[in-house]
């Protein structure tokens, strides 16, 4: 019959250093290395070995352990100040830190334990209790009022309502789409042209007033070329546009020459 031993769960490495330091009654600042070493080898030994994770942690403490071991058999180093230092302060002070961590999660945990036993009732005050509320004797809030203090406080309300106010936005006023027609400024075009005759591109550009205006200029331009009604020249690349309006007699003999080449 096969003998089986149930040891006792830990959260980790430092709680079963703990474990070990209250079971032999040893004065934590004072750690027998050499015992305390073989005892936690001896239980990590024991351990089942499926979970890598929680032994990866407890395989890393016996490391440091046995490093804490062979210091101690070392002379002992002096720091700066010519004091001997101790191997173990680390580890002291890394147990006395989880030590202290682990009864202020057993006293939260009694706490808990205490609160779920108390139980409390909303208050139960008459609704015209509630809903009462004490006279404002308009006298008495006057009592100290001048005109001085009167104005000082209407200036201070203006102020604080000027301060809210953007310096910048403020002063913007309001934008508004500019609605232009491709009709209208065909007409526009038109007119134009039949005032001047001969004329530049850049001099209908000039005339508008607008990013938008000049776009839809430059359409209805493309649109008066399409239907024969202007001409567009540019002697060198580069070079001024000029605008030329065709009479109706062009544009009759234009459209005959383009009949019978078809």
């Amino acid at each position: 019959m096969e003998l089986s031993v149930k040891l006792p769960v830990f959260e980790g490495p430092l709680d079963l250093l703990l474990h070990l330091i209250d079971k032999n009654k040893i004065d934590i600042y004072d750690i027998p290395i050499v015992m305390i070493t073989d005892q936690y080898l001896e239980y990590v030994q024991q351990m089942p070995q499926e979970d890598l994770n929680l032994m990866s942690e407890f395989m890393v403490m016996a490391a440091t352990l046995l490093d804490i071991k062979c210091r101690m058999l070392l002379p002992k180093e002096v720091n700066e100040e010519g004091e001997e230092e101790d191997p173990r302060a680390e580890l002291v002070a890394r147990l006395l830190e989880y030590k202290m961590y682990k009864y202020m999660s057993f006293e939260l945990r009694d706490r808990m334990d205490e609160a779920q036993q108390q139980l409390y009732h909303e208050g139960q005050m008459p609704k015209e209790v509630a809903e009462y509320k004490a006279p404002v004797d308009t006298e008495h809030l006057l009592d100290d009022m001048t005109l001085q203090k009167l104005h000082e406080i209407f200036k201070d309300v203006i102020k604080r309502q000027e301060n809210k106010k953007d310096p910048i936005r403020s002063n913007f006023g309001k934008i508004r789409k500019e609605e232009v027609s491709l009709t209208d400024k065909l007409d526009y075009v038109k007119v134009y042209a039949r005032n001047h005759g001969h004329f530049t591109f850049r001099s209908l550009l000039h005339a508008q007033s607008s990013k938008t205006q000049v776009i839809v200029t430059f359409l209805a331009i493309l649109e008066l070329m399409k239907a024969g009604e202007i001409t567009l020249k540019q002697e060198e690349t580069f070079g001024e546009i000029y605008i030329d309006v065709n009479t109706k007699e062009e544009h009759t003999h234009d459209d005959s020459a383009a009949g019978s080449s078809n």
